[in-house]
């Protein structure tokens, strides 16, 4: 069974500079690209428009992060037209009870990557096994 994760960008696999990119945010390419090995498809799910957006899918694809939508699920428009983006999970920094870090080296706090990638591996296996 696929499992869908929209990701955010802006704090979530980049540090928040927004509208410039970020440091990465360690662990974030890694764990997509674990996922995706998984059979995990990736849609970026940002504020980002224009350019900036155009930047963001810049940097994921010179990461070699293969993305299954940009701010839209494909095969949710055959069944639904609904603004609400589809997916299985959702990874955000905004995201109520996202396990976050505390960089100093950072503008404000991130995703905790060593927590929500393993977790979410855990789920799309789980997901495979159905």
């Amino acid at each position: 069974m696929e499992t869908v994760i929209a990701v955010d960008f802006d704090g979530t696999i980049v540090d928040f500079a927004y509208p410039n990119i970020g440091n990465d945010n360690p662990g974030a390419i890694k764990w997509m690209k674990r996922w995706i090995d998984e059979g995990a498809k990736i849609i970026l799910y940002t504020i980002r428009d224009g350019k900036e957006l155009q930047d963001a899918v810049n940097y994921l694809n010179a990461n070699n992060i293969p993305l299954y939508g940009i701010n839209n699920n494909p095969d949710q428009e055959s069944w639904n037209k609904s603004k609400k983006i589809f997916a299985n999970l959702y990874i955000d920094d905004a995201a109520f009870g996202c396990p976050l870090n505390y960089r100093s080296c950072f503008n404000k706090e991130s995703v905790n990557w060593s927590i929500v990638g393993p977790k979410a591996l855990n789920f799309i296996k789980a997901r495979n096994n159905r």
